[in-house]
């Protein structure tokens, strides 16, 4: 746990927040719409005995007292057991039905699934992934869902290349890249075994790849969403920082109703610019979550 003390001065009630660390992590679903409606996943718990609670910021967002993944419902493709703040990034972007999308690191799929449902299942989400390994629990994922408007390919998603779609531009992006994973610790107490700032500072620069060919691939006025699961500025603003400069986008405000606190505009003697407090970081002692961060950006200035 000693690299979270790094995290002490720009968080508040700091001792909250160590212990919420240290708790394990509640049990959360999300409701899939293309193949159920909330009223009957909770029925089919009721009369399976599992207890549920609807999260107050979204009625789709369900607790559980059970294994996600042993339960009828799931079993059936009606929920997917989901980390509740890992349901922010696609809540953000909020894809339309008929729309092409990007998912630049898809694997294993919640979020690619995800983006289905909130589509209706119609249009086109392009899911990528550079790990070939991982590619066959996102094909699994939305089998199991019924997602169907997706299209799996497995590129390096900082030279992600349109030609094999024949379009010019996708309509928005989401960018969920890989990461230290400090905000997982809940769920996977050994998330900080190996941590070091000489990796934080390597996966920096693979996100900064990653995140500005997205951008390069979205049509000008649409939305692209970068999210991490871990604390590191140097992962989170100073990543938008560095593309802010290099690439034709803006920050933009979005509505999520967990509580979060802003983006910071400094650390560690590095400034970032102002916009980033429309960034959103959200942590364990405020939602019983895990951590996270989130920022939604609008393609053209």
């Amino acid at each position: 746990m000693d690299a979270l003390e790094r995290y002490e001065p720009i968080i508040d009630d700091f001792e909250a927040f160590r212990a919420a660390c240290e708790r394990p992590l509640p049990s959360v679903v999300r409701v899939n719409e293309i193949k159920a409606t909330r009223e009957q996943v909770t029925e089919a718990f009721d009369a399976e005995g599992v207890e549920w609670e609807s999260r107050d910021w979204n009625e789709n967002v369900l607790k559980i007292d059970s294994s996600p993944g042993n339960t009828w419902p799931s079993f059936h493709g009606w929920t997917h057991g989901q980390e509740e703040v890992s349901s922010i990034s696609a809540f953000a972007l909020d894809p339309e039905p008929g729309e092409r999308v990007l998912d630049s690191c898809a694997a294993p799929g919640s979020k690619t699934t995800q983006l289905g449902a909130l589509m209706d299942d119609d249009g086109l989400i392009v899911a990528n992934d550079s790990n070939l390994g991982r590619l066959s629990a996102l094909r699994f994922n939305t089998e199991r869902l019924g997602v169907t408007c997706v299209a799996v390919t497995n590129q390096d998603a900082r030279n992600f290349s349109l030609k094999p779609f024949g379009i010019e531009a996708f309509d928005s992006a989401l960018v969920d890249v890989p990461c230290s994973c400090e905000g997982t610790i809940r769920k996977n107490p050994t998330a900080l075994d190996d941590w070091s700032l000489d990796h934080i500072e390597g996966v920096a620069g693979v996100q900064k790849g990653i995140l500005r060919r997205a951008i390069q691939a979205t049509k000008e006025g649409g939305s692209v969403v970068y999210s991490t699961c871990t604390f590191a500025p140097e992962e989170n603003e100073a990543v938008l920082d560095h593309v802010l400069k290099r690439e034709d986008c803006r920050l933009v405000e979005y509505d999520i109703g967990l509580q979060s606190e802003p983006g910071l505009t400094e650390w560690q003697g590095d400034e970032f610019d102002e916009s980033i407090r429309k960034a959103k970081r959200f942590y364990p002692h405020h939602n019983d979550t895990g951590g996270f961060f989130c920022a939604k950006l609008e393609v053209g200035a």
